[in-house]
């Protein structure tokens, strides 16, 4: 291989992971750029291949050193038992916990070093929970396997990056776990990401938690003095440019016409809304903290579609893309 090498997770099988990747590894641009293997079942690519009509061909391989980049041809790196008879579109405990194999073996390849990004295809959080991994999610779950502290989620869409101080919890859990310090890392992840991926001075937003960012007291109990602006002076002490806290009604506006590298977002749907509002095809994840890249589509298992050979791939498309070009991130 003369291209530093991807690993993608196939997901749950009963979703749309297969198909999407099916698709992705039938155009031009994913062929001609993305050097992967698929962590997973390569019967069960083979029947999305089928469904998609993509024509891809899947060629199973025992390790990722026999990967070759073919055109027409997706590696796959088989991970547990064959999948082929679990429904599309069903809910099963078989799935997720296929999915999480499949993850738990990308995490090892990567850390043994011969993966040097990782991207996510959908899991179903209820049927890992079912299968008994009790994560909320890819984050959390990459978190653990890697044995990192803590890590940070960030949304990319066109013209707009947003990273999350706080992510599956509930609102008040999360206002309750804000405070100066987790701000001031988050910050520092998103800022030193940009950096090394080619972004010199990043130019960073933060958003406030209340209306107006607390329109100095007016609204809220102080959370803006007492749980942010620390950490934005401690930021700006180092020499970076950060500002706020900054009302979130508009500051996502400015971020898109190009004022802001990077939006840091408090809470789950502060940052979510804005980013899927511009288009969910184009959206991907990134874990940000990890000993490794790891990017994913932003949307789930799709059950509804999944089966169908429907599914839009441009997503997965991006989030290889991304894993790509963030790759030297790590180094």
């Amino acid at each position: 291989m003369t291209q530093p090498l991807i690993g993608i997770t196939m997901g749950d099988p009963c979703g749309v992971g297969p198909e999407i990747i099916a698709k992705a590894f039938a155009r031009r641009d994913v062929q001609e750029r993305v050097a992967a293997v698929v962590l997973g079942d390569p019967d069960r690519l083979r029947q999305a291949a089928g469904l998609t009509r993509s024509g891809v061909q899947v060629r199973e391989v025992e390790r990722c050193a026999e990967v070759r980049a073919a055109p027409g041809v997706v590696h796959c790196l088989r991970v547990g038992e064959s999948t082929t008879a679990l429904p599309f579109g069903q809910l099963r405990p078989a799935g997720g916990a296929a999915a999480y194999a499949y993850i738990a073996a990308a995490v090892r390849l990567a850390q043994a070093g011969e993966l040097v990004s990782i991207c996510t295809a959908p899991l179903n959080k209820e049927a890992l929970h079912a299968a008994g991994h009790r994560y909320p999610g890819h984050t959390e779950m990459l978190a653990k396997l890697t044995g990192t502290p803590e890590v940070s989620m960030l949304l990319m869409a066109p013209r707009l990056r947003v990273i999350h101080v706080t992510t599956h919890i509930g609102l008040l859990d999360a206002v309750e776990r804000i405070e100066p310090g987790l701000v001031e890392r988050t910050i520092a992840r998103g800022y030193t990401l940009l950096q090394r991926a080619g972004i010199p001075a990043p130019r960073v937003c933060v958003c406030g938690i209340n209306p107006h960012a607390g329109e100095n007291g007016l609204f809220g109990r102080g959370e803006e003095g007492r749980k942010i602006q620390p950490a934005v002076d401690a930021c700006r002490a180092r020499g970076w440019d950060v500002q706020g806290p900054l009302p979130a009604d508009t500051l996502f506006y400015r971020a898109t016409r190009g004022d802001f590298d990077l939006v840091v977002a408090m809470y789950h749907d502060q940052g979510h809304g804005p980013v899927k509002v511009l288009g969910l095809d184009a959206g991907v994840n990134v874990t940000v903290g990890l000993p490794f890249v790891r990017t994913s589509v932003d949307h789930g298992t799709a059950f509804d579609i999944a089966g169908k050979g429907v599914a839009d791939e441009r997503s997965l498309v991006e989030a290889l893309r991304q894993a790509v070009e963030l790759a030297p991130a790590v180094a």
